[in-house]
């Protein structure tokens, strides 16, 4: 019998293509050898041409589901990907605090990813529910990991080159995070992706060659699943940000066509490394 690995949970919806969401979570994670467990926050009709549904769980379901993991189970690493409503932004900041997830060194690391704009940039949360983001779950984040799209919802900053990375970072960081991974692989018509991370104090630029695929569906929650993984693993944060952007972008190299439409990134690199 193997020892129990390490584990960790995202609190997100499902994509019932399989790309994005806590699937793609839950890919990345045993890809990077951690065991993922969930709490499902919506269920969405989905497939590789966009979301034509959305059924949301009850606020105290998604809590329920949460303590129900941390409190048998455990975790070394949480994070969040579509949370959808007000209502549910508040019941995880709560029982976040219940059961000991937070961005305070005694306590389990917590990675937001804002998942608040679409793949065109439109945003995907009322404006209370932006707000409860900014104000509710940002101070209780270890690491916070938005897109520019999300930037521009979140703190206004139109992100277009590496002054206005770090202008965005500074005012993300303002917000309450102890570092933000500002990703840079929406600003198009550069050669390279880069993504800045910044505690405040100091600065780390991840930076790589921007990949020719439109095949990139769930690459933001991949990049912060694997790095949920290192957290979970032990990994401090600048060390867990360089895995999770190792892994991300072999995934994208390694992306494939799933449908009509746009397809997932791919972990099956990972799964045959360990062949």
């Amino acid at each position: 019998m193997a020892e129990t690995p390490p584990r960790a949970l995202t609190i997100a919806g499902s994509d019932s293509g399989g790309a994005a969401g806590l699937e793609a979570d839950l890919r990345a994670m045993t890809a990077c050898g951690v065991h993922g467990c969930v709490a499902v926050t919506a269920v969405t009709v989905q497939n590789s041409l966009g979301v034509s549904g959305v059924h949301l769980v009850p606020p105290e379901t998604v809590a329920a589901q949460v303590r129900a993991v941390v409190t048998d189970i455990g975790v070394g690493a949480a994070k969040t990907g579509m949370l959808a409503t007000r209502g549910i932004i508040d019941a995880v900041a709560d029982v976040v605090d219940e059961v000991g997830i937070g961005r305070a060194d005694d306590r389990v690391p917590f990675v937001v990813d804002p998942v608040a704009a679409s793949m065109a940039g439109e945003p995907l949360l009322a404006e209370d529910a932006m707000e409860a983001i900014r104000t509710r779950l940002f101070p209780r984040a270890l690491l916070a990991t938005p897109n520019l799209d999300e930037v521009r919802l979140l703190v206004g900053v139109r992100v277009a080159d590496a002054a206005g990375a770090r202008e965005a970072a500074a005012a993300l960081h303002a917000l309450g995070p102890r570092y933000v991974l500002v990703k840079g692989g929406h600003l198009h018509g550069s050669p390279e992706v880069v993504d800045l991370l910044f505690d405040g104090e100091r600065t780390w630029e991840f930076t790589g060659p921007r990949i020719d695929t439109p095949h990139v569906h769930g690459a933001g929650d991949a990049l912060a699943s694997a790095t949920c993984a290192g957290l979970a693993r032990g990994l401090d944060v600048p060390d867990a940000v360089a895995a999770g952007e190792r892994y991300v972008r072999r995934a994208v190299a390694e992306s494939y066509p799933l449908g009509a439409g746009v397809g997932p990134v791919s972990p099956f690199w990972a799964v045959r490394a360990h062949e």
